[in-house]
C-alpha cells in the first residue's frame, strides 16, 4: 500500500481494510513508529572514571527526554474516542555494556511510540532529535537516531463519509477508534474513502494460538457483498435510503 501511495496510482471510491474488528467500523487509528537510539561512548575500567564516557549513563537521560516529551505529548494531545485518549511511548527494550567493572561504551535503546490523529512523524522525531545533541556534548559521546522501518502515520475517515455511514448501518455498530496500524492512511492518499473492518479480534492477533472463528467468515462474505452492491452495482443513493 505504500508502494501504490507513492507511485500515485488511484485505485476506487472506496477502500475497506480487512483488518480484525469484529467486523465492527473503525475509522480512526493511531500511528505506529518504532524507533532506535545507539549511544557510542569510550570504555575504559571502571576504576578510573576519565578513562571512560559511558553510553550507558548518557542513554539514562536520553529515556529521562523520552519521558519528558511523552508527558509534553499527553498534555498536548487527547482525543476521548480511542480507549486509551493519548498518545503513547513505550521504552520497549535497552541493551548496553559487558561487564560490571567495565565503563559502558555502548548502548541501544528501542521504543515504540503510538501517535494520535493529527500528529506528524517527522514533527515528532525532529522533537526528539533536538533533546539528544545536548546530550551528546554533555557526555562526550555520539548519539544515532533512526526508525527500525518507516513510520505508519495515524489515520482518520471523516465521520460523515459515506463508506463510514454505510458501515455503520450495515453492520448496526458506530464506527470506533483503535490503537493499532494499518494500511489505510496509504489507501486514504489515494482519494479513497477508507475504513478498517474485518472479521476476528484484534486480542488474539500475534499469540501462540491466533485464529478466525469460521462462524465469522460467513457475516463478513455477506458484508462485502453488500459493499460491493452499493458501490459497483446500484445507485449510492439509493442504497443508503433503504
Amino acid at each position: 500500500a505504500r508502494a501504490l501511495a507513492e507511485a500515485g496510482r488511484p485505485l476506487g471510491r472506496a477502500a475497506v481494510i480487512g483488518e480484525p474488528t469484529g467486523l465492527k467500523p473503525i475509522r480512526l487509528h493511531k500511528g505506529v513508529m518504532m524507533e532506535r537510539i545507539d549511544i557510542l561512548g569510550q570504555s575504559g575500567h571502571s576504576s578510573d572514571p576519565s578513562l571512560g564516557h559511558s553510553a550507558l549513563e548518557a542513554m539514562q537521560d536520553v529515556m529521562g527526554e523520552l519521558r519528558g516529551l511523552r508527558a509534553q505529548w499527553q498534555r498536548e494531545f487527547n482525543n476521548p474516542q480511542f480507549g486509551v485518549p493519548q498518545p503513547t511511548l513505550n521504552l520497549g527494550c535497552i541493551h548496553g555494556g559487558d561487564n560490571p567493572n567495565r565503563i559502558c561504551g555502548q548502548c541501544a535503546l528501542e521504543f515504540d511510540l503510538r501517535p494520535l490523529p493529527g500528529m506528524d512523524p517527522e514533527q515528532l522525531r525532529a522533537a526528539i532529535r533536538g533533546k539528544l545533541q545536548p546530550l551528546a556534548l554533555k557526555h562526550q559521546v555520539r548519539i544515532d537516531y533512526g526508525p527500525l522501518f518507516p513510520a505508519v502515520p495515524p489515520f482518520e475517515q471523516a465521520a460523515d463519509a459515506e463508506l463510514v455511514r454505510l458501515a455503520e448501518r450495515l453492520t448496526g455498530h458506530a464506527a470506533q477508534a483503535v490503537g493499532f496500524g494499518t494500511e489505510a492512511p496509504y489507501l486514504q492518499q489515494l482519494g479513497c474513502e477508507t475504513l478498517v473492518l474485518g472479521p476476528g479480534d484484534i486480542d488474539c492477533a500475534h499469540q501462540p494460538g491466533e485464529h478466525l472463528e469460521l462462524a465469522r467468515i460467513e457475516p463478513t462474505v455477506q458484508l462485502l457483498r453488500q459493499l460491493i452492491q452499493h458501490y459497483c452495482l446500484s445507485r449510492s443513493e439509493d442504497v443508503l435510503r433503504r
